[in-house]
């Protein structure tokens, strides 16, 4: 996540925009771009680790700091002070499980809409953990599972395109457009037990049927690549509605345009 808000934030400044960074990971390490507020102010995992009375271990001391912070929204909002029409990155712990089964993540999406931000989830996935039909639909239901328990507009984005080998991104352009029926073959050929056909089965049809998830391709040396992801979110927010809005360069029903147009210029080189 933090990379991902680097390469905004130089985006950002590269267009003249105003972009500020809020860190509500309290076990982030260093940035390479200043913060507007840091999580880490208030409660920070290491301390509560470190407390005798408490005895957590990464996990739970992380799960802990999270509900302090829900319990303390007053520190982000004053922290955050009159933003009025700013682009604000809010930089989240990565852990699956805020986005679930806890209450934590929803609570700050709807604290954030009572003080009328428009909120945006972005969804990162790694690349180099989706070249493979199985883990592309286990990293499809967790961006689904995040979709649902937020309730808010997501956008889903494929990381570290810049990081793939020729043949890599070859592979993972099935992925972004994904034909899940073609993916069930895939999959279902290397299971043996019959129940487990059958589910995979269904979920891909599930999938396939409602459209519910498609990723879009980031890759931080690539600005344009950058630049779709980022009117994505403008579109999806509204940003900046005052002004003469250009729709996202793909629609849902022409995503292959997207697809052709990144691998055309990044595969073939």
């Amino acid at each position: 996540q933090s990379t991902y808000c680097s390469t905004m934030v130089q985006h950002c400044e590269a267009l003249g925009r105003a972009v500020q960074v809020v860190n509500l990971d309290p076990a982030a390490e260093l940035f390479s771009y200043p913060v507007m507020a840091d999580i880490r102010e208030l409660i920070e995992v290491d301390d509560v680790m470190e407390d005798d009375s408490l005895r957590f271990g990464p996990n739970g001391g992380l799960v802990f700091c999270m509900e302090y912070f829900a319990n303390n929204f007053s520190w982000l909002e004053e922290s955050l002070g009159h933003v009025e029409d700013d682009y604000v990155l809010f930089d989240c712990p990565g852990q699956i499980e805020l986005y679930t089964h806890l209450p934590v993540m929803k609570q700050l999406v709807e604290q954030l809409q009572q003080w009328e931000f428009r909120v945006c989830g972005v969804f990162l996935v790694d690349s180099q953990f989706m070249v493979e039909s199985f883990k592309f639909i286990s990293g499809i239901l967790a961006a689904l599972s995040a979709m649902i328990s937020l309730e808010i507009p997501q956008i889903n984005v494929m990381t570290k395109m810049d990081l793939l080998s020729k043949k890599a991104k070859k592979e993972i352009e099935k992925y972004l457009d994904p034909d899940m029926y073609s993916m069930i073959e895939d999959s279902t050929n290397i299971l043996k037990s019959k129940r487990f056909k059958k589910l995979t089965k269904s979920i891909c049809g599930l999938i396939d049927d409602y459209g519910m998830v498609r990723f879009l391709p980031l890759d931080r040396s690539d600005e344009e690549s950058i630049n779709i992801v980022l009117q994505h979110i403008d579109f999806t927010i509204q940003y900046g509605e005052d002004l003469e809005f250009k729709e996202p360069k793909e629609c849902d029903e022409d995503k292959s345009a997207l697809v052709d147009e990144y691998f055309q210029d990044h595969v073939d080189e």
